[in-house]
């Protein structure tokens, strides 16, 4: 009897034991589950949030483009046409950066004068500065025209930029690529670049993805099977000729 009352005590012992152990073991697995799901949320919002901020980092082409353009204008001769940009604005005028080859020509035969356009707007401009070995040229006019900002360095390779100017006359063009290596052609230092370009592209800015200017557009590479080879001039170089280019931060 005593060994069957403890035999009965101790299934009774066991049964009471899984009564409180079985809730316990119950409470826990709610306390993962609900665990768990904290953390899948907290692992969804750090994927939105990636997401998002990939979102926030890719460039706004066209709001760049609408800052960027009032200050890119088409440079015309009687001989030719290129492009150019608003580099420096005072109260005594603005300076605009161009490619020698675009007015080389006119400067050529001793003219200094040249048509700066922009849409249904031609405004007289004076050639004030040549660098015939950096192929650059400064164009001075008198209104005061909103300047672009320059890049204080060199782009990285592989970063995306835009590209603005009058490819055949057609002002106000855009086209887009990347930074595709750093060339020394002819002994002059040039940005090599994805974006197309076409003549009358010429002399008109490079832009980054923070609308500064990083390089002036100037040349490219034709042949058979030849595509998107596109040169530029550092903007660095384009600042020497200037008093002080409109820097922008890093």
């Amino acid at each position: 009897m005593k060994l069957l009352t403890g035999n009965r005590g101790i299934v009774v012992a066991a049964a009471a034991l899984l009564m409180v152990v079985a809730p316990a073991a119950g409470l826990g697995l709610a306390m993962h589950t609900v665990g768990s799901q904290a953390r899948s949320i907290e692992g969804l919002r750090a994927e939105v949030h990636a997401l998002q901020s990939n979102l926030d980092s890719q460039p706004d082409w066209p709001a760049i483009a609408r800052h960027v353009e009032p200050s890119v204008f088409t440079v015309e001769t009687e001989y030719g046409l290129g492009s150019g940009w608003v580099v420096r604005s005072s109260e005594s005028g603005s300076e605009l950066v161009t490619n020698f080859h675009v007015i080389v020509e006119a400067w050529n035969a001793g003219h200094v004068s040249v048509d700066v356009r922009q849409g249904d707007r031609t405004i007289k401009g004076a050639i004030t500065r040549v660098d015939p070995n950096d192929d650059l040229a400064i164009v001075h006019v008198v209104e005061r025209l909103p300047a672009l900002q320059t890049a204080p360095a060199r782009p990285t390779i592989a970063q995306t930029v835009m590209v603005v100017g009058s490819p055949l006359g057609l002002g106000g063009s855009v086209s887009v690529g990347v930074i595709s290596g750093f060339r020394s052609v002819a002994g002059s230092d040039y940005v090599q670049f994805s974006a197309p370009i076409s003549p009358g592209n010429s002399g008109g800015p490079v832009i980054d993805s923070r609308g500064r200017v990083v390089a002036v557009a100037s040349a490219k590479f034709l042949g058979p099977g030849v595509e998107a080879l596109s040169l530029a001039i550092p903007v660095q170089t384009a600042c020497a000729m200037v008093v002080a280019c409109h820097l922008g931060s890093d």
